[in-house]
């Protein structure tokens, strides 16, 4: 996702699928503050590739009472998704979708936790903010919270509809604890891990235990504190398809972009293990060492914002439903790894693109964005820069896995836009 600013990013994995729920560094002053009105969403079903679904939740539009979204958290319970974010750090929200990717509707018209909430005090300084929501095995959930203090961890249980505390909050302490509660369990464990303070080095520790709100013991470390960030951190642990990740942010892209890193950070991934009296093996930290975790079918509708890498593009809200890549110029690219062409290859590609100027070309390369060509598929005006039409090209030499670059080319102007692509 290095074409956007992202952060903070909790996970929520189905059977085919992880969807990551960010902070939104993208409307945050430069050299401001941190703003963060609204809730993004990315997925991926290789770890490789990702998807970028824009907004998925704005508060101030869906809300009544809320203006920031902080940290957000999601979860799914009986068909339906329950998205926990911070309100600044003052109090947290909820709300309610039918779909991992919204709408999300204010369904209680409130907070659901501020600083009068039972059991919430007394507490020193607390951030009320950081939601990690978690879901035991015989169907309890949890919500986890708080900042700034070992004091200050909170937890509390939540009724059947994840829109209502069940009892009054729990304390709970964290050596070194400052933000950023996230609660998973392995092996009948369970695992609750944080940013420590900065005089801690804003690692990502955790504790274990045999129960979900008590009992803990401190266990080390899950993470350092990452290259290129030197400021927050925060991070969350799933498992997808028999292997365990560690996602969170740093602040690569605004370095490479040549900008100030303070408020703009930007998603990464690693994965990690365990010993086997059930420790974490610390996160080591690399610029690719995530292996994909099966490869991208090029003959099923692939979207255009899905990347793993580019240069040059930004998205926006496509009227045929989803995003789509905008703000093509010539020589920009996406690439998108382990495609899995098969044996006969690929003869036919065909996308759907706009344009209100005077468009350009599609060329497909692999390997690189000046490798192979193996086709190249020609884009006119269409009439309007949200008036889609499908192009397609013969394609040759698309054959078994490989790495695919749509490079785009064409004069000076802003080129068209894609919303979305396949090979036949």
């Amino acid at each position: 996702m290095s074409h956007r600013y992202l952060a903070d990013p909790s996970s929520l994995v189905t059977k085919d699928r992880v969807y990551l729920y960010c902070s939104d560094d993208d409307e945050s002053p430069v050299q401001g503050s941190y703003v963060i009105p609204d809730v993004v969403c990315v997925s991926s079903s290789d770890m490789k590739n990702w998807t970028d679904h824009g907004t998925v939740f704005r508060a101030e539009k869906e809300t009544t009472w809320a203006k920031k979204t902080w940290a957000p958290s999601a979860i799914e319970r009986d068909g339906k998704y329950f998205l926990y974010f911070g309100n600044g750090g003052g109090n947290i929200g909820v709300v309610v979708a039918d779909n991992p990717l919204g709408p999300f509707k204010d369904v209680l018209g409130k907070y659901l936790i501020d600083g009068r909430t039972p059991g919430v005090q007394p507490a020193k300084n607390m951030w009320l903010f950081d939601p990690g929501v978690f879901i035991d095995d015989d169907g309890q959930a949890f919500i986890y919270f708080g900042g700034n203090g070992d004091d200050n961890v909170r937890v509390a249980k939540l009724k059947r509809d994840m829109i209502t505390l069940d009892g009054e909050v729990m304390k709970m302490n964290a050596p070194n604890f400052f933000e950023a509660s996230w609660m998973f369990k392995r092996k009948g464990v369970y695992y609750f891990a944080y940013s420590s303070n900065p005089k801690a080095g804003m690692r990502i520790d955790y504790m274990t235990g045999g129960k979900p709100t008590e009992g803990f013991t401190y266990r080390g470390t899950v993470a350092d504190q990452p290259p290129i960030n030197n400021d927050n951190n925060h991070a969350a642990e799933f498992e997808f398809k028999g292997r365990w990740f560690h996602v969170y942010h740093n602040r690569v892209v605004a370095k490479e972009a040549g900008i100030p890193t303070g408020f703009r950070r930007n998603l990464a991934l690693e994965e990690f293990g365990f010993e086997e009296d059930g420790a974490i093996r610390k996160v080591v930290y690399t610029t690719n060492g995530v292996a994909q975790a099966g490869n991208l079918n090029p003959y099923t509708r692939v979207e255009g914002e899905t990347t793993n890498a580019q240069h040059g593009v930004e998205t926006e809200k496509c009227s045929e439903g989803g995003m789509n890549l905008c703000c093509l110029d010539q020589g920009d690219w996406v690439r998108v790894v382990g495609v899995d062409f098969g044996g006969k290859g690929a003869k036919k590609f065909s996308a759907r693109v706009a344009s209100a100027e005077e468009g350009g070309n599609i060329e497909l390369r692999l390997g690189g964005a000046d490798g192979k060509l193996v086709g190249t598929c020609r884009v006119e005006n269409t009439g309007g820069w949200q008036s889609w039409k499908s192009v397609s090209c013969e394609v040759a030499g698309a054959a078994g896995v490989q790495d695919l670059y749509l490079k785009f080319t064409g004069g000076q102007k802003p080129l068209f836009n894609v919303d979305c692509w396949k090979f036949e």
